[in-house]
């Protein structure tokens, strides 16, 4: 059964930090980019991060948008079928329910249309 799995959310105060997981089974992530997706209460779903596949000549390549960078950092661990979100400097308006995706073409994107597989969330507050 393909499947991915986020953990990691919770409640955390304003300049916090946590750290999301991205889990898959059922296939091997290896090939897949991954991108980090967020969607607060009444706002549309927004791509925050991707990684790229791991190609056999080069490193993953990675992005962000512009409302996280230099505050998050994603990061593949294929031996653990795994993705990470490091978030730091966390904001009251980063509250949202955070979802892995994984795109078959290994390329990666900030739009949400080509992912293949979609975890089922996990709920990320900042809050005092």
């Amino acid at each position: 059964q393909v499947q991915l799995v986020e953990s990691g959310g919770g409640l955390v105060q304003p300049g916090g930090s946590l750290r999301l997981s991205c889990v898959a089974s059922g296939f091997t992530l290896d090939y897949y980019a991954v991108g980090w997706f967020r969607q607060a209460p009444g706002k549309e779903r927004e791509g925050i991060s991707y990684i790229s596949s791991n190609d056999a000549r080069t490193y993953a390549r990675t992005h962000y948008a512009n409302s996280v960078k230099g505050r998050f950092t994603i990061s593949r661990d294929n031996g653990k079928n795994t993705v990470y979100l490091q978030m730091n400097s966390l904001k009251p308006e980063d509250t949202a329910v955070y979802y892995c995706a994984a795109d078959g073409s290994g390329i990666g994107t900030l739009v949400a249309e080509p992912y293949d597989y979609w975890g089922q969330g996990t709920q990320v507050t900042v809050s005092s």
